[in-house]
């Protein structure tokens, strides 16, 4: 079977190469031969990585990393709307995916209890924002690898999920098309495609839809998938009402760390985001330096603000590890600060890189009232200083090198050496 598609494929070659009927598409050709097999230009020996990958294995790796926050995000969705459905007497959903549902109510589909509806239930939720990111961002994608005559950039395959997880279920899709046309576009495109942009195209995208449409994209109706429902997240409770206010309401802090909360559809879960993301760990996609560099930075902030105290703000109270599986920290931490190219490129820079995002964090949960979660706003806000980092360790590491030259001593004068070599 695989001999046959690799003939296929070899068959279509001609009509896509230069001076064939199709060379305009080459890049869509390209994408699907490289996408389905190894291309034979990948790195083998030294001074190159450590591995045999190409790009669009290591795109694909983190592509299906991300897929236990997409299994949770489906549930959790479903599970929520349920109980909301419940809360409000309510016996299903309106608009079309009440029409798609309806058939499926043998399967529990409104059934808080029955794990397989309540998947089904927010399967029609994720997928329709995460097919419209996935073919609006491959049109984008696929425009400019033909206008520019180069091979279609594998990262939109990461980006394309990334920011479907990092959306409230209930974003227009008319918005979804926007915040990724945005992000792939005036977030990367414009400064040369993968590679070669400096902000993260998904949390860019997603930081446009909140800054253009904030009411859709911020605020308590927002977060659970039924219309007329309105309940705070646990991070909005907390801003309210410090710790007690979340328990109060009914969350403990292992729900927070499953994921059966109210958020963004990929976020909620740390759970979920540890698995995928110990994956590109072990794999060393992902830079372990960042991760704990932003859990440091996180931990220590929260100390320091624990001790400073507040009797107007009950965030300063809030425990680390409340910060840890609250909003989407873990999510960010381990998906979105870890982008290669937008991260520092250092190794000491990126565990300040990661310190900063962590900092940043909760400086702006806890000091900044009207903006509960600061994961997205912290690593962009870290993107711009991430060649800054670079460049400050690169010139201590030539200042210390320079250093130690200075301070050598010199080679001792053989005894021989009584001529000038000519």
């Amino acid at each position: 079977m695989i001999a046959r598609l690799r003939r296929f494929l070899d068959r279509l070659h001609p009509y896509f190469a230069k001076g064939g009927p199709l060379e305009k598409y080459y890049a869509v050709y390209e994408m699907v031969d490289t996408f389905l097999f190894t291309p034979s230009d990948v790195t083998r020996t030294a001074p190159h990585v450590r591995d045999g990958l190409d790009l669009k294995r290591v795109m694909t790796f983190v592509w299906l990393a991300a897929w236990p926050c997409a299994i949770m995000a489906c549930w959790n969705t479903g599970y929520q709307a349920n109980l909301a459905l419940a809360a409000l007497g309510l016996d299903g959903q309106t608009g079309w995916r009440g029409w798609l549902l309806e058939p499926l109510r043998g399967l529990g589909v409104y059934d808080p209890g029955s794990v397989v509806g309540c998947f089904l239930h927010g399967f029609v939720w994720f997928f329709p924002v995460y097919f419209v990111t996935f073919v609006v961002g491959g049109l984008w994608e696929v425009l400019f690898a033909a206008v520019r005559n180069h091979e279609v950039n594998e990262g939109f395959f990461v980006t394309s999920i990334l920011f479907a997880l990092t959306l409230p279920p209930t974003t227009p899709l008319w918005q979804v098309a926007l915040g990724i046309s945005f992000g792939v576009v005036l977030a990367k495109e414009v400064f040369g495609g993968t590679g070669k942009n400096f902000l993260n195209p998904a949390l860019a995208g997603r930081a446009f839809l909140y800054f253009a449409f904030p009411a859709s994209q911020s605020g308590d109706a927002v977060w659970v998938a039924v219309d007329g429902y309105s309940g705070a997240t646990p991070l909005a409770h907390a801003a309210a009402g410090g710790v007690q206010a979340i328990l109060e309401s009914g969350v403990s802090w292992w729900d927070a760390f499953l994921g059966v909360i109210p958020g963004s559809l990929g976020e909620t879960s740390t759970l979920a985001a540890l698995i995928g993301g110990g994956f590109l760990l072990i794999t060393r996609i992902a830079s372990y330096r960042i991760v704990l560099g932003c859990v440091i930075g996180l931990v220590g902030t929260s100390l320091l603000l624990n001790l400073i105290g507040s009797d107007t703000n009950p965030m300063f109270a809030m425990p680390w590890y409340w910060h840890l599986v609250l909003g989407g920290f873990a999510f960010g931490a381990l998906y979105m600060a870890t982008d290669p190219v937008s991260a520092a490129m250092t190794n000491t820079g990126r565990w300040l890189f990661g310190m900063l995002i962590g900092f940043m964090t909760v400086l702006i949960r806890v000091v900044n009232p009207a903006f509960p979660e600061g994961v997205m706003l912290a690593i962009l806000f870290a993107n711009m200083f991430a060649p800054l980092i670079d460049y400050f360790v690169m010139r201590a590491n030539i200042r210390r090198r320079l250093a130690r030259t200075a301070v050598a001593p010199a080679p001792a004068a053989s005894a021989d050496a009584t001529e000038v070599p000519r």
